[in-house]
């Protein structure tokens, strides 16, 4: 059997009275007020969203994913229609288990978009049931990454204004041990 023909008779099949469920998949490593941001628009567009924090083989995290999975509940907790549940292996496998339909995506620029149409092409190659949808981020967000988020805390500076509280504070409690901040000389 084709991988496609595999994946698409994995996919639950839809009738107009099933929900229209979107997965908002990424590392949030840590999540921060634009990744809210796009989850409340998202939320605003679909029945539901499921916000997938994932392991990424080429990148270095400060929280599990089980901690991801933690703080982004309790920084959605209150948003109709989400939920948070971990991402294991390929996105298209995850949106058929899950019973999503669409892939929601931020774009900050326009080396996010080059990144998220490769990716959108990619996925519905391997899954032609699932659509991507790409929304802008905010202007008031749009200069904020997890990896800038990271850099500034890891240097001692204050994230306060670019992630929920809850989230800053596990970073501060996190990286105030100096064997867990390289950035950090732990040498007086």
């Amino acid at each position: 059997m084709r991988l496609g023909a595999l994946l698409m008779a994995k996919h639950p099949p839809t009738s107009p009275r099933d929900p229209h469920r979107a997965l908002f998949p990424g590392t949030f490593d840590p999540v921060t007020l634009g990744h809210i941001d796009l989850v409340r628009r998202a939320a605003a567009l679909f029945d539901e969203v499921v916000v997938a924090p994932a392991a990424h083989h080429d990148k270095r995290h400060v929280f599990s994913v089980d901690e991801r999975v933690a703080l982004l509940r309790e920084a959605t907790e209150g948003i109709p229609g989400v939920s948070v549940e971990p991402l294991a292996g390929l996105l298209v496998d995850g949106a058929a288990r899950l019973g999503a339909r669409t892939v929601v995506r931020g774009v900050r620029n326009a080396t996010d978009l080059e990144y998220e149409r490769q990716m959108a092409h990619t996925n519905r190659a391997m899954a032609p049931w699932l659509d991507t949808v790409l929304l802008l981020s905010s202007p008031e967000h749009a200069h904020v990454s997890s990896t800038l988020v990271r850099q500034i805390a890891r240097l001692g500076g204050d994230v306060r204004l670019f992630v929920p509280p809850q989230v800053a504070e596990a970073l501060r409690v996190k990286l105030q041990d100096p064997a867990k901040n390289p950035a950090k000389d732990p040498t007086p």
